[in-house]
C-alpha cells in the first residue's frame, strides 16, 4: 500500500519502510546556482573509508557539517562537523519546509563522474537517532539510485535528478540496503547532500 505524504510524495517501498520521492523541487537555474556555490565554498576532502580491514581512499570526496560539532563515524572513520554555511543553513530550511522534519547535520558527497559510486549500504550507525527523517538532495549529473531488501533481495530503482529531494524514514536502514551504481555513461559531476537527525 503506498502512503502519502503531506507533499503529496509517493512511499516508493512496497514494504518495511518509507521512501518518499519528493521528485525535482529546485529549478534549473536554482540548482545550477547551488551546484556552483557547493562546488566552490565547501571543504571538500577525499573520504577515507575501511573496507575488509583496510583504510581505503576514496576517488570521491566529501564534508560533515553538523551544529555543535556533531561527530559522525562511518566505515572507520571519524569525522567532527564543521559550522554550517549561510547557503546550506538556506538549503537545511527549504528542505524542513518539504519534510516537515528538522535536521542538525548534514553528509555531502562529490562524485566527479560516473565512475565513482557508492556501494551497498546502509545509514544505520547508532549516532543517528532512530527511524529518522534522512533527506537527501542531488545537484548535477542524474544518477541511478537502486534499493535492495535485505532478506528477499527485491529491487527498486529510481533515477535522481538535478534538484530533486529523496526523503528515507521509518524502518528503511534497518532492511533495505542503498547504492549509487557506476555508470561510465556519465560525463558530468553530481552533488549529494544527506541532511541527518544526530544523537546530541
Amino acid at each position: 500500500m503506498n502512503l502519502f505524504s503531506e507533499s503529496g510524495a509517493i512511499n516508493l517501498l512496497p514494504f518495511d519502510g518509507v521512501v518518499l520521492n519528493h521528485g525535482i523541487i529546485f529549478n534549473h537555474e536554482t540548482s545550477q546556482k547551488y551546484f556552483h556555490t557547493f562546488l566552490n565554498e565547501i571543504d571538500w576532502r577525499q573520504d577515507e573509508v575501511l573496507m575488509f580491514g583496510k583504510k581505503i581512499i576514496t576517488k570521491r570526496k566529501a564534508a560533515w557539517y553538523a551544529e555543535d560539532g556533531l561527530e559522525y563515524i562511518y566505515s572507520g572513520s571519524k569525522k567532527k562537523g564543521l559550522p554550517f554555511t549561510q547557503n546550506l543553513l538556506q538549503l537545511k530550511s527549504e528542505v524542513e519546509n518539504i519534510t516537515q522534519e528538522r535536521y542538525n547535520s548534514c553528509l555531502l558527497n562529490l562524485y566527479h563522474d560516473g565512475e565513482e559510486g557508492m556501494g551497498w549500504h546502509s545509514d544505520d550507525e547508532k549516532t543517528i537517532v532512530p527511524e529518522s527523517s534522512i533527506a537527501s538532495v542531488s545537484f548535477g549529473a542524474e544518477r541511478k539510485f537502486t534499493f535492495k531488501h535485505k532478506e528477499n533481495k527485491q529491487s527498486i530503482s529510481l533515477a535522481l535528478n538535478n534538484g530533486s529531494l529523496l526523503e528515507m524514514k521509518g524502518k528503511t536502514q534497518e532492511f533495505w540496503w542503498h547504492s549509487l551504481p557506476k555508470s561510465k555513461k556519465v560525463k558530468a559531476a553530481r552533488i549529494n547532500l544527506t541532511f541527518r537527525k544526530m544523537i546530541t
